[in-house]
């Protein structure tokens, strides 16, 4: 594979303690006039995440009910920036630049050319690019998919930056077509989330909103997350807390400098460098650990008598067993797997008993990991053992990375649905949706590479990057006889590719949708699920562009022809027609064409925060735990983490710096604990290869990493996604979730 790391030796500084300020107005601007001069970043920024403009195609941070003037932070300008670039990636540049050529360019460099122009097709054996039209591009997929011997051999995956109208039409086109292949970005981030919750509340979604964490919590905890850079916006809400009295404790085995001090930069008091505390206090937690920890946490408030007799006993079950494997919870292995001491656990449960209303946020920290799912569980738990549920500013937060990812999966984007979507799908437009399970990411990779897949398509992301083991992913992708690219940007998708493959170019967030119809708006759901419109300012990139609902429907109509009783062209034209279709099939969108505009949108019901209902096995929220587990690490090996630089959003790569945690000029760098550092035998500055341990034997290595002493948890190293994806072995999975293993990798530091 192609090395994707800059190839300059990175500077390195001394870690920053505050997040945001003057420098992130700088840089977003700096960013921002490079890439879309003055009027267009006054067009784009001016509206972003405003009631009449559009979402921001970042992460999925919900919207305050009062927005500021600039309601965006440095990486949703970036991101807006990079989609609303002036620059182009046309047939010229395809001309000009065979396959072989581009993959010898790293990821940064490949969706720094500019915005894709217009339909582009490799032909089988094909060394360039080529123009294609758009219907001889629909008929080239219909024909490979009517050439398949079964439906199950085509793949529709979807990033999380589709629109709700997009996703629902993609799962529908999947479904009519007969199969549930149906893997998403979800699939790589939160889907433990959405398995343990479901479990334990009946819900695989949070359970508080904006105005919970902002106005009314007393106690947060912050679990494997990075507000600072991967969340930015969520920091204000965070100082609105702060500032009304209420505690956070940060929970990570990296102190992350948005989680120290916030500089808000719409307020005097941020704009001086002041700022605002954040974290009360940070525990250093081990890899892996969160579930030790708060298995600690609830052995403590059993113990203590300082649980909520009266919701377990009318809303929970489990508690007799969950309390008994409490009680026998050895001390010992709870420090030793959590790298947290008894005394700072009982110490955090004393700040749990003093406030009533405490909400648990958390991200990638805590779902890649194999126990990811038990981990989860323990915190609904600990929340339903103090009835932290159902309760003004009190319950779970699962923070989303990608701007509708979310809503992608209400709208039926995933492998294994159930009967009563189906059922809906059925009697909204009469044909039968299968109801076999179909293949979630990692399946998806090994279908590709067994040889049971012929087409693969898609809606958005850069999925042989975003997943593990690229090495394998990758040349599994060359397996499939035809690859279908819909994006805005050129990336390394489209170079590892099938036998043939396609980019079909489509509209951005940042622009105007105008059908026969009239002016057309998507919508998206956030992570506090509210679901609100998104309409785009600028001028299409191209006058060739489409958009992802077009685009959807060009290949349906292409495939199953005009006289199919879904009337895919009048639902390209009339996206309200989508949302009138949504409303019949999806529970909680009824009126949604008229209730979406309202300002602000509206938020979907939710039945353990709404009315402490819980649609689980039994009808009440689970309290359960599970025996603690932990990776046995071999000495001389460090437990690894991937994770993003300030300068990124997922696979995108905006420049080299990552100035949070003083890194400049270079990403190929590995943050090891200093102690760790001198028992290795090592140096600070040292250029290593980072070499993984797997169960199938196989050694996969990331070359030329330069040790970088940082103070992150003893045991435990970091470097940076996704070039570190190549370490985690396909198969490495967290248990019922599936989900890769991206924060819990066994590897040796081999000098290089």
């Amino acid at each position: 594979m192609t090395d994707q790391r800059s190839d300059s030796d990175p500077e390195v500084g001394e870690p920053e303690h505050a997040a945001v300020g003057l420098p992130a107005i700088y840089w977003s601007m700096k960013y921002a006039m490079n890439e879309m001069g003055p009027k267009r970043s006054l067009q784009t920024l001016s509206k972003m995440n405003h009631i009449d403009g559009f979402d921001c195609p970042s992460c999925a941070w919900p919207d305050p009910d009062r927005r500021k003037a600039a309601e965006f932070c440095e990486n949703g300008a970036k991101a807006v920036a990079w989609e609303a670039t002036r620059k182009r990636v046309d047939a010229a540049f395809f001309a000009e630049h065979s396959i072989a050529d581009l993959l010898s360019h790293d990821d940064h460099w490949l969706e720094h050319q500019g915005r894709l122009t217009e339909p582009m097709h490799l032909p089988a054996g094909g060394t360039h690019y080529q123009p294609i039209s758009w219907d001889a591009a629909f008929r080239l997929v219909a024909d490979r998919m009517r050439g398949m011997a079964s439906p199950d051999r085509a793949i529709f995956y979807t990033s999380g930056r589709a629109s709700n109208e997009a996703a629902f039409l993609y799962q529908l086109l999947a479904r009519r077509l007969g199969t549930n292949n149906l893997p998403d970005c979800s699939n790589m981030c939160h889907e433990s989330s959405g398995t343990a919750l479901t479990q334990t509340l009946g819900v695989g979604k949070g359970t508080v909103t904006y105005d919970d964490i902002a106005f009314e919590s007393k106690l947060i905890l912050i679990a494997g997350q990075n507000p600072g850079t991967n969340h930015p916006r969520m920091l204000t809400a965070l100082e609105e807390a702060k500032q009304r009295g209420a505690r956070i404790v940060a929970i990570n085995p990296l102190p992350e400098a948005g989680l120290v001090r916030f500089r808000n930069p719409q307020t005097p008091r941020g704009i001086s460098g002041v700022g605002t505390k954040i974290a009360d206090e940070h525990l250093s937690v081990r890899l892996g650990g969160d579930q030790a920890l708060f298995a600690g946490l609830n052995k403590v408030l059993v113990e203590r008598g300082a649980i909520d007799t009266d919701f377990i006993e009318r809303y929970t079950d489990g508690i007799a067993v969950a309390a008994e494997a409490w009680a026998a919870l050895d001390w010992a292995r709870i420090e030793s797997i959590s790298g947290i001491t008894r005394a700072q656990i009982e110490a955090l449960a004393d700040d749990v008993i003093a406030n009533d209303r405490v909400i648990v946020c958390w991200a990638m920290g805590l779902t890649q990991h194999k126990n990811s799912v038990p981990t989860i569980r323990e915190i609904a738990s600990f929340l339903l053992l103090r009835g932290n549920i159902g309760r003004p500013g009190a319950g779970a937060a699962p923070i989303r990375g990608h701007s509708n990812v979310q809503g992608d999966r209400t709208m039926g984007i995933w492998e294994k649905m159930p009967d009563a979507f189906l059922d809906a799908l059925r009697d909204e437009f009469g044909f039968e949706p299968p109801r076999e399970h179909g293949h979630d990411a990692v399946a998806s990779v090994r279908a590709m590479r067994d040889g049971e897949a012929d087409v693969f398509v898609a809606l958005g992301g850069n999925f042989p990057v975003a997943i593990s083991d690229t090495e394998v992913a990758t040349e599994a992708m060359t397996r499939v006889g035809l690859t279908v690219g819909i994006q805005t940007k050129l990336n390394r998708s489209h170079l590892h590719t099938g036998r043939e493959a396609l980019i079909l170019p489509c509209l951005g967030r940042t622009e105007r949708d105008v059908t026969s119809a009239g002016a057309q708006f998507v919508t998206v759901e956030d992570s506090m699920s509210m679901v609100h419109s998104s309409r785009g300012r600028l001028l299409p990139g191209s006058p060739h562009l489409r958009s992802e609902v077009q685009i959807i429907c060009g290949i349906a109509d292409a495939l199953f022809g005009s006289d199919d009783a879904l009337d895919w062209r009048a639902m390209a034209e009339d996206y309200g027609l989508i949302r009138r279709h949504i409303a019949h099939v999806v529970p909680g969108f009824h009126a949604f064409d008229e209730r979406v505009l309202h300002p602000g949108g509206f938020q979907l019901p939710n039945g353990a925060r709404d009315s402490l209902k819980f649609d689980t096995e039994t009808g009440k929220g689970r309290i359960t735990t599970s025996p603690l587990e932990t990776l046995e690490v071999p000495p001389g090996h460090l437990l690894l983490q991937t994770l993003r630089s300030h300068d990124q959003f997922n696979t995108t790569i905006y420049g080299y710096d990552d100035r949070y945690r003083g890194i400049k000029k270079g990403r190929n760098v590995v943050f090891v604990n200093p102690a760790d550092i001198t028992a290795l035998g090592l140096n600070d500055g040292q250029q290593v290869d980072l070499v993984s341990i797997a169960d199938d034997g196989r050694e996969r290595r990331l070359p030329g990493l330069r040790v970088v002493s940082y103070s992150t948890t003893a045991g435990c190293a970091a470097t940076y996604y996704p070039e570190a994806n190549v370490l985690v072995p396909l198969d490495s999975v967290a248990a019922e979730s599936n989900t890769p293993t991206s924060k819990s990798i066994v590897v040796r530091l081999e000098p290089a």
